[in-house]
């Protein structure tokens, strides 16, 4: 017979230990004259990193899934209907600070870019590059370098011999930076942009 703590870890689903938000996105392709484009969105002015170049997505609702989360922000953001979005599939996601990032690549079925109407409380512009093109030049990366500093009340006595002269890690980042493109394409959205052509850099575009 099975212990009581037995039952309960076998049934116990694994997170990231600290996560306390979990995001999914949608890198959204899209054919243009017979050729492979990626999507972007422009943030608004109303919301978060205003200005900013971003995927469609956010956060996930108590209950969904990430895939059903990535599909319905795209939804909400750029209002085409839910059919129109073709999930391929995940790729690589991100565990960073206290949240998880999720990112599905789909093809949004459309006539052509500018009959997107994008909802403009979340987004004030989208554009295209196209898929050759982000293959063919990959981002630069640039160091980013930072450090921890322990708030006042922090016991730093505590810790083991080194008491305030303990040499705490510090952090360094590579932020990837597009030069293609009308706007700044780099971070996040470049991680997962540049992720998705390694990917598929084998694959017949065409």
């Amino acid at each position: 017979m099975l212990s009581s703590i037995e039952k309960t870890i076998k049934s116990y689903h694994p997170r990231p230990l600290g996560q306390d938000r979990a995001y999914a996105v949608l890198l959204p392709l899209m054919r243009i004259d017979d050729e492979w484009h990626v999507l972007y969105e422009v943030r608004s002015e109303n919301i978060s990193q205003p200005g900013e170049v971003s995927f469609p997505g956010g956060r996930i609702e108590d209950g969904e899934c990430p895939e059903a989360a990535a599909i319905r922000e795209t939804h909400e953001e750029l209002n085409i209907p839910k059919e129109a979005i073709n999930i391929f599939g995940e790729i690589d996601y991100l565990v960073q600070h206290h949240r998880t990032i999720h990112c599905f690549v789909g093809e949004i079925h459309i006539d052509c870019l500018s009959s997107i109407c994008p909802n403009k409380d979340e987004v004030a512009s989208v554009y295209t590059i196209a898929l050759k093109s982000l293959l063919n030049t990959p981002p630069t990366y640039y160091n980013l370098r930072s450090k921890i500093k322990p708030e006042e009340d922090f016991p730093v006595d505590r810790l083991l011999k080194n008491g305030k002269d303990y040499r705490f890690k510090s952090r360094a980042d590579k932020i990837p930076f597009y030069e293609q493109g009308p706007e700044t394409l780099w971070g996040l959205t470049a991680m997962f942009t540049h992720r998705f052509t390694e990917i598929i850099k084998d694959c017949d575009i065409n």
